[in-house]
């Protein structure tokens, strides 16, 4: 006989993703309060002590993170978070966890995708990535927060969940349950009982090991590092595709947006239009070979996000035709600062999509 099923709760996307940290194992926090961030620390600070974990609010981002490495060294399921500009001042941290494998969870709670360089390029030091997950609704953050646990205890390394001022604020009804994957053995963990053995474990050595153990040496240890994220590159691809099988317009966005841009689509091909649409999943690793697949025999690939123009630096790589692209997108911050502005809305969007359909004199007709 199956198990109940456990009932929806309406919650706060920030609530959902706490509740679903501390699910998967998540018993270390530490942040520093910045919005929209805020309510997810808030969240953790209430719900994290009663199933038996710690969370501190940090003096400052620095504090925040490098508390949350050390947590992790000892084998704890950790995890921190920002918005864009906190994280910029964990780049340095998030880069150490990544070239001494240890596995951290970041939450960007960003402003808006003005993000995205950050999340899929970096700011540290060395040959490392991020594998970045990017949600379009709270029911996938709260699946993309385990997710992404098991992926960075998986790899021994650190991995960004990318939200916003949608997914944080918003209520919504979800279904919280634990994860289906066992947290893994984590016989490298420092739990002090080598110590004083002339074999302790170490962390922060680069695996250059002890006198009875060398390991490989800072050379050998670097060349595992990338060749690991050659591996992570290949296998932990996600995304997104609909109705890119007779498409001559395909529309690209992550997030949030794609909610948007989805609901656009839809309403476009109902009217006959022969338009499909594509949502990186991954931001790190990008989809290049499917959204290549999916763009293939378009005339026009339309990339929405809400910056200057990020993202279209990926899709041009891999698309068949980079003619072909076009942004659509652009920056659009509320007069506050702290979410989005009046571009994110369908019917702005959809006349972008209708302006970028038009045909021009050397076109011809559509």
């Amino acid at each position: 006989m199956s198990a109940p099923t456990k009932p929806l709760e309406l919650l706060e996307g920030s609530a959902a993703i706490a509740e679903a940290a501390i699910a998967a194992g998540c018993r270390f926090f530490a942040g520093y309060p910045i919005s929209p961030f805020t309510s997810l620390l808030e969240n953790m600070t209430r719900l994290l002590p009663a199933a038996g974990g710690v969370c501190i609010n940090a003096e400052s981002e620095i504090e925040g993170v490098n508390m949350a490495l050390g947590a992790a060294a000892t084998g704890a399921r950790a995890a921190t978070g920002s918005c864009g500009q906190g994280i910029a001042l964990m780049q340095e941290a998030i880069a150490e966890m990544a070239l001494n494998e240890t596995p951290v969870v970041v939450f960007n709670m960003a402003r808006n995708q003005q993000d995205y360089f950050q999340c899929t390029r970096g700011g540290g030091w060395g040959d490392y990535r991020t594998i970045t997950l990017a949600p379009k609704d709270i029911p996938e953050a709260v699946e993309h927060t385990q997710l992404l646990f098991q992926l960075a205890d998986t790899y021994r390394a650190p991995v960004i969940l990318y939200g916003d001022p949608l997914l944080a604020q918003t209520r919504v009804g979800v279904r919280i349950d634990p994860p289906s994957e066992p947290e893994p053995v984590k016989d490298w963990a420092l739990d002090g009982t080598m110590g004083g053995t002339g074999r302790s474990r170490q962390i922060w050595t680069w695996a250059m090991g002890k006198a009875t153990d060398p390991g490989p040496g800072p050379d050998g240890h670097w060349r595992a590092i990338a060749e690991k994220f050659e591996r992570i590159a290949a296998a932990e691809q996600r995304w997104e595709a609909d109705h890119t099988e007779d498409c001559d317009t395909l529309v690209v966005a992550f997030g949030s947006a794609a909610k948007f841009t989805d609901h656009v689509v839809a309403e476009l091909r109902a009217e006959g239009h022969r338009i499909g649409s594509f949502r990186p999943i991954t931001l790190w690793p990008f989809p290049g070979a499917a959204l290549a697949e999916a763009s293939r025999g378009c005339r026009r690939v339309l990339v929405f996000e809400l910056n200057a123009g990020q993202m279209v630096d990926d899709v041009r790589q891999h698309v068949h035709d980079r003619g072909a692209v076009r942004a659509i997108g652009g920056v659009s911050i509320h007069e506050s600062g702290l979410s989005y502005g009046p571009l994110l809305d369908a019917p702005v969007i959809r006349q972008r999509v209708l302006d970028a359909m038009r045909p021009d004199e050397s076109e011809g007709v559509r």
